[in-house]
């Protein structure tokens, strides 16, 4: 195994940059060329045929059969045009990834001949096999049949691979039931309900105020290391995080890596994943080396929810693919390495009118501040009442190895808003009357016309929060880096949705029929909303233990473990909130439940069979051998009479013996608690199993591993080691 690691090395180092050549010089000439965008639909569609489509995007009108078969038809010669042979329903099952099926764009014609062909019902809806998709129990594999659907707010695009390009056209994934077996489905569900909900409550202040979309920004943190590499390490191959790997003397202490110079092999491959991107109207913006060596960061300009997380999974696509043609594999894992930074995906969400208004976004105007206050006490409520469902919401096996440690946020969920918007907040809260006479200004009365325009940047963004209010939007920091964040972006905007609606319907409710001016009632309202969410705001370390137990006290909860922290999922409460905003039945729940407790079981198995495989056919191999070669240097010596000198590799022997005795054992134990893991048929309680017995043994042999790769002879040692993986690019 050993020869492996030094061929590999090898390869590192003949490895020499690849460059791409821009279609054009400037992007603004090249955007969006593969997409089947509003320029390209006024282009190939008729004037009638455009508006309908433009109604359904813009309104959620429906498309009858007559304007779907016309877009059909303008898609296929856009696409044909372009050097496309095939199209295919995009859609993004529960596995995690993106899913679609080819099909070519011909058809039978008269006398035997074959035409190009794509029909609106081709468009429209296609049937892949349900059962062959995580479903929870929601299809039997004799009950397969599940409907694709045409999706027709985010664009359809060529996707180019090869020497072919294939139409891609995003859809949503149902069962033929009606449950939803994607992110997508639900996901447009919660922002319709957020939209209205918030248009409603906007109308309270501005009647111009039409459509609200929710907006999302998403940086995207990995780790690049040369493929080479990554095929010599099975645990990076198979669990996509290394098992084992002792600390390389320089690691990220001296923080030199963050925005350092990129190296030229990545900057290549960065240059080639963007231009890939931009073709495809993905607006890549930044890129930068993040704090870890081997981690590195791009981050898009905001977009509508949606479009914004279709565009992160073609990313990450388009990521993976580049990386191939680089030698390069990219690791999406959230903590691919230990004792250094993993990654998020931070998700940067804000809610914009069609006035132009950012809903999150302060101004000088203290009437709109009002607007803004109650938009943010709203979300800051929400968060607080729906902690632990958004706790579930970025739950995951690899997650867990992240949250709490090395600039990921805690478990705990809290919002950090920054010394001046607490200030603002504390003031509303402890003004004990209302008392506004005629011709006095309100809002100077309360302290509103405080709120700056800019607020300064001592709102910062605590790196210790899972959810940080940034100036004009919040971060929600927790979400994992391999994560589809549709599942984080349904809860947020549903439990958004559904506070909004209730502070609506209070403020309706208490202005019925009363001379009160209405600011005055908001102001009343939003002051209860701030004192019973107060436990939630939070503006110091999260990975303290005084806030652990202030936490407890605050009556926040603390679930470090994803099987756990999934119950919030199936909690009446839950049930309750989706069922109300029409995002989720109980057997959608349900369903859910059980496939992300299969994932977490499924992941876990999985690196625990590496484990076992790696510590008895590698490690242990590799130690022995060295051992021997002790053995008789230690015989050697004594021949030579040099005890002194023999004992000192006696003790060395003694040492790398208990080692390997320890690694031995608790394999053997750790296959035990699996064999009884698996002979448990529910699903929480197995998974439970898998967390508490099967993964407890995981950093005790992973202990005495990286003890031994300190000791054995590095010409003898196995696996890449951290200083190779994360330093050589």
């Amino acid at each position: 195994m050993a020869k492996i690691r030094f061929s590999a090395l090898e390869q590192v180092e003949k490895r020499k940059p690849l460059t791409a050549e821009p279609p054009a010089k400037k992007i603004s000439d090249y955007f969006g060329v593969n997409v089947f965008g509003k320029e390209a639909m006024r282009q190939y569609l008729s004037a009638d045929s455009y508006k309908v489509v433009m109604a359904a995007i813009e309104k959620g009108e429906k498309i009858d059969d007559r304007t779907a078969d016309a877009v059909a038809g303008a898609m296929k010669t856009w696409a044909v045009e372009r050097g496309a042979t095939h199209y295919t329903h995009w859609f993004q099952p529960l596995t995690g990834s993106t899913a679609e099926k080819h099909d070519a764009f011909f058809d039978w014609a008269e006398g035997g001949k074959v035409i190009e062909k794509f029909k609106g019902s081709a468009l429209v809806q296609q049937e892949p096999d349900a059962s062959s998709f995580p479903n929870g129990g929601i299809r039997n594999t004799f009950e397969a049949r599940g409907y694709t659907a045409w999706d027709s707010t985010s664009p359809a695009f060529l996707m180019e691979a090869g020497n072919g390009k294939t139409l891609c056209i995003p859809t949503v994934f149902v069962a033929y039931t009606g449950e939803a077996l994607d992110y997508k489905a639900p996901l447009l569900k919660a922002l319709d309900r957020v939209e209205k909900n918030a248009v409603a409550v906007c109308q309270l202040f501005d009647k111009d105020v039409t459509s609200v979309k929710a907006t999302l920004g998403i940086e995207q943190e990995f780790f690049l290391i040369d493929k080479a590499l990554f095929h010599a390490r099975t645990d990076l191959l198979l669990a996509e995080r290394s098992l084992f790997g002792h600390t390389p003397a320089k690691g990220q202490q001296l923080e030199d890596h963050y925005f350092g110079s990129i190296p030229p092999r990545v900057q290549c491959f960065m240059q080639e994943f963007e231009i890939e991107a931009l073709k495809l109207g993905i607006p890549v913006h930044t890129r930068h080396n993040e704090v870890a060596p081997g981690q590195f960061e791009c981050a898009p300009i905001f977009e509508d929810v949606n479009l914004a997380i279709d565009h992160n999974q073609l990313l990450m696509d388009i990521m993976e693919r580049v990386g191939e043609k680089h030698s390069f594999k990219v690791l999406f894992h959230e903590k691919p390495f230990a004792g250094i930074n993993g990654s998020g995906k931070h998700n940067n969400w804000s809610l914009s009118t069609n006035t132009g208004k950012n809903l999150l976004a302060p101004t000088s105007k203290p009437k709109e501040n009002l607007m803004f206050l109650t938009f943010l006490v709203n979300v800051v409520k929400a968060v607080h009442e729906h902690a632990d469902l958004l706790r579930a919401s970025i739950a995951s096996a690899a997650n867990d190895f992240r949250l709490g440690a090395n600039e990921a946020p805690p478990a705990i969920m809290s919002i950090f808003l920054g010394d001046q918007l607490n200030g603002v907040l504390d003031e509303l809260e402890h003004n004990a009357t209302i008392n506004i006479e005629k011709g006095e200004n309100m809002y100077i009365k309360l302290g509103i016309d405080k709120v700056p325009p800019i607020l300064m940047d001592n709102t910062d963004r605590n790196r210790t929060s899972p959810f940080a209010f940034t100036g004009n939007k919040f971060e929600f920091r927790a979400v994992g880096s391999s994560a589809n964040s549709a599942n984080a972006m349904t809860v947020l905007n549903t439990i958004v949705a559904d506070q909004l609606s209730k502070f609506h319907a209070e403020v309706l409710k208490k202005t019925e029929g009363k001379d009160t001016k209405r600011e005055v009632i908001i102001v009343e309202i939003l002051r209860d909303y701030i004192k019973s969410s107060k436990p939630i705001r939070f503006e110091g370390n999260g990975y303290s233990d005084e806030w652990k137990e202030e936490a407890k006290k605050r009556g926040l909860s603390n679930v470090p473990n994803t099987p756990r922290a999934l119950d919030a999922y199936v909690s009446a409460k839950s049930k309750q909130l989706f069922a109300e905003q029409n995002v989720f039945n109980d057997v959608e729940l349900e369903a859910r439940h059980e496939i992300m407790l299969h994932s977490y079981i499924l992941k876990v198995q999985i690196e625990s069979r590496c484990i076992e495989q790696i510590a008895l056919n590698q490690i242990i191999p590799a130690a022995l051998s060295y051992q021997h070669k002790l053995i008789d240097n230690a015989k050697g010596l004594k021949e030579l009479g040099l005890k002194e000198e023999a004992d000192a590799l006696i003790d060395m022997i003694k040492t790398i013996s208990q080692h390997i005795k320890l690694i031995k054992e608790k394999t053997y134990e750790m296959v035990e608690a699996r064999k009884a893991a698996n002979n448990e048929e529910d699903s929480h309680k197995k998974a439970i199993l898998y967390c508490d017995n099967v993964k407890a043994f995981f950093e005790v042999i992973r202990y005495n591993v990286d003890k031994l790769e300190l000791i054995v002879d590095d010409e003898l040692w196995p696996l890449p080691k951290y200083r190779e993986l994360l330093f050589l690019k």
